[in-house]
C-alpha cells in the first residue's frame, strides 16, 4: 500500500512508516494542485498538515484512498463531507499538541497582561521606559473559556493554579466534568459579559465562523481582553481592530489568523495586540506527538480497524468516547465472529449494551459491530465512516438495546444476528487491554482473542474429546494457543473454542468432521 505525505512531518513518524514491510512511502512536499491530483491517484493513505488543501477534487482523484490523516487538530483544510461520501476515514491528532497549545495560551495571555513583547521591543530600541508598560495581574481575574475540550480543559487547570476564577461555555460539557475541573458552567453571553479575559478553544465550523464579531465584542467589558490560539476564522479581525480602536476592548493576544501566512500585517502591528505566527503547536514535543498520533491512526485504518480519532465517524462527547474507545475493537471482533458463524444470509442484527456502555451514545460501537459483520467477503473496505450506509444498502435491519444491569462483567456487548438459517449470538467485553468473548449462543465462556484463527466446535461433552482435537491438530503441525469450553451441564451439549496460530488445512477439517462427538464446525478468521 502507498502512503503519500505532502507536508513535513516529524522524523519519528517517518521512521515508523518506513519500517512497515507492506507500505511504500512517498513524500512530496508542497505539490501544486495538478501534481497532487496525479500523486494521490494510487495512494491508499494521504498524510498532511495545514498547508495541503485536500479538496473534493483531490479526494475524487484518490480512487484507492482509505484514509486522510491530519498531523494536527483542525481539519478545515480537508473536505470532510466529500471524504465521508466516499467512505474515506479522516483522522487527526487531537491530543499530541494539547499541552503545547495550552501552555502557549497561558504564555501569550501573560505576555498580553504584562506587556512583555512591547517592553522587550522598547529595550531593543535602547529605551528604558518602565512607566509605559504598566500591566495587570491575572490572580483573582475571571477567565472565560469558550470550548472545554482537551486544550480548553488544560488551560482551565493552569488558570485555576494561578488562582483565577474560571467560567466555561461548552454545549457538550457535562456538569460532572465541569465540577472535576473546577469550572463554573456559564452561558456564552455570561462568559462574554463577566470575563476579564476570554479565550477560545473551539474547532472552526460553519457555526463557529466569526464566533466573535461586532455584537459579541460589544458585550464584553471595555477592560476585557481576548485570546485566540485555536483557529483564525473564529474572530472577525476587522471587528476586533475597530473594538480596540474605539476603546471597547483593552487588548488581544492572537496566534492564528484568517489568512496564513499573513500578507496584511495591520493586525500584528496594532499596539494593543500581542501576536505570534501560529506557534500553538510549535514545540519539539508537540511536533513529534501529533506525527506519532496521526501515523498510529493511519496504520490502524489501513489494518482494517476503527481508528480512535476518526473525525467523520459517529460523534459522542469526550467523556463517552473515553469509555467507548477500548470497546471498538471488541465490537469489530464479535461482529466478525458472528457473521462467520452465521448459518445463513444475515437479515437483521440486534446489538445489546450492558453496564456503563448503555448510559450514553453508542453510535461508534454500532458502527464498529457493523464493520465486523460486513467486512468479510467484501472487496471494499468497511469502516466507521461508511458502515451504517453499507448496512442500509444491504438491507440489514439493525436494532439496539440498552440495559445498565450487569451480570458477569461491568460492561458487555452482545450481538444477536438473525439469518435465513437461524440465529447466532456472540458477546464480548474488554479486560486488561484484551478482547474477551463472553458468550457463544447459549454458552457462557471466557475466550481471550489473541490468535488469528478460531476453531469453534459444537460437540458432546464427554471424556477424550479435548484430547482428540489436540492430537489431530498436532498431527497436522497446527499450533494451538488456547482451548476454552463452555457448557450448560456435564455430559450434555458443549461449545469448544480453539485458538490456532496457523491456517487450518482441509485435511484436518475432514478428520474433525469424522469425529462422531463433533456436531458442527466453524472456522473464524480474525
Amino acid at each position: 500500500m502507498k502512503v503519500l505525505i505532502t507536508d513535513p512531518i516529524h522524523q519519528e513518524g517517518m521512521d515508523i512508516l518506513q519500517a512497515q514491510p507492506d507500505l511504500t512511502i512517498e513524500q512530496r512536499l508542497r505539490l501544486p494542485l495538478e501534481e497532487l491530483i496525479e500523486a494521490v491517484a494510487d495512494a491508499d493513505a494521504l498524510i498532511v498538515r495545514s498547508e495541503t488543501q485536500v479538496t473534493a477534487e483531490v479526494i475524487e482523484a484518490g480512487g484507492r484512498l482509505q484514509v486522510v490523516g491530519r498531523a494536527g487538530v483542525g481539519v478545515d483544510n480537508i473536505d470532510v463531507d466529500a471524504a465521508t461520501r466516499r467512505g474515506i476515514a479522516v483522522v487527526n491528532a487531537p491530543t499530541g499538541n494539547t499541552i503545547a497549545a495550552a501552555e502557549h495560551t497561558i504564555a501569550i495571555m501573560l505576555s498580553m497582561a504584562r506587556n512583555i513583547p512591547q517592553a522587550n521591543a522598547s529595550l531593543r530600541d535602547e529605551k528604558w521606559n518602565r512607566s509605559a508598560f504598566l500591566g495587570t495581574e491575572v490572580k483573582g481575574k475571571t477567565l472565560g473559556i469558550v470550548g472545554l475540550g482537551r486544550v480548553g480543559s488544560e488551560v482551565a487547570k493552569r488558570a485555576i493554579g494561578m488562582e483565577m476564577r474560571v467560567l466555561g461555555y461548552d454545549p457538550y460539557l457535562v456538569p460532572e466534568r465541569a465540577a472535576r475541573l473546577g469550572v463554573e458552567i456559564a452561558s456564552f453571553e455570561q462568559v462574554l459579559a463577566e470575563s476579564d479575559i476570554v479565550t477560545l478553544h473551539t474547532p472552526l465550523t460553519d457555526t463557529t465562523k466569526s464566533l466573535i464579531g461586532p455584537d459579541e465584542l460589544a458585550k464584553m467589558k471595555p477592560t476585557a481582553r481576548l485570546v485566540n490560539v485555536a483557529r483564525g476564522g473564529l474572530v472577525d479581525e476587522s471587528a476586533l481592530l475597530e473594538a480596540l480602536d474605539g476603546d471597547l476592548l483593552a487588548g488581544a493576544a492572537i496566534d492564528v489568523f484568517v489568512d496564513e501566512p499573513l500578507r496584511d500585517f495591520t493586525i500584528a502591528q496594532h499596539p494593543r495586540i500581542v501576536c505570534t505566527p501560529h506557534l500553538g503547536a510549535s514545540t519539539e514535543e508537540a511536533q513529534a506527538g501529533v506525527t506519532l498520533e496521526v501515523v498510529d491512526q493511519v496504520l490502524t485504518v489501513l489494518r482494517g480497524q476503527p481508528a480512535r480519532f476518526t473525525v467523520n465517524a459517529p460523534l459522542v462527547s469526550q467523556e463517552v468516547h473515553e469509555l467507548l474507545e477500548p470497546f471498538l475493537s471488541v465490537c469489530v471482533d464479535i461482529g466478525k465472529i458472528a457473521i462467520q458463524m452465521a448459518p445463513g444470509l444475515p437479515t437483521a442484527a440486534t446489538i445489546a449494551y450492558h453496564g456503563e456502555l448503555a448510559a450514553g451514545g453508542t453510535g461508534p460501537l454500532r458502527a464498529a459491530v457493523l464493520m465486523g459483520l460486513l467486512q468479510p467477503g467484501r472487496e471494499e473496505r468497511v469502516n466507521l465512516v461508511n458502515a451504517n450506509l453499507l448496512a442500509e444498502e444491504q438491507g440489514l435491519r439493525v436494532a439496539e438495546e440498552k440495559d445498565p444491569a450487569r451480570e458477569d462483567f461491568a460492561n458487555e456487548v452482545i450481538v444477536r444476528l438473525a439469518t435465513t438459517g437461524g440465529e447466532v449470538t456472540v458477546g464480548g467485553t474488554r479486560l486488561r487491554d484484551q478482547t474477551h468473548v463472553t458468550r457463544l449462543g447459549d454458552y457462557r465462556l471466557d475466550v481471550i482473542i489473541d490468535s488469528p484463527f478460531l476453531l469453534v466446535l459444537e460437540n458432546e461433552d464427554r471424556p477424550g474429546i479435548i484430547g482428540a482435537v489436540g492430537s489431530l491438530a498436532g498431527k497436522h503441525d497446527i499450533n494451538i494457543s488456547f482451548m476454552e469450553v463452555g457448557r450448560v451441564r456435564a455430559r450434555g451439549r458443549a461449545t469448544m473454542v480453539v485458538g490456532l496460530d496457523d491456517p487450518m488445512p482441509d485435511a484436518l477439517l475432514q478428520e474433525l468432521v469424522q469425529e462422531p462427538a463433533i456436531t458442527a464446525i466453524r472456522l473464524v478468521r480474525l
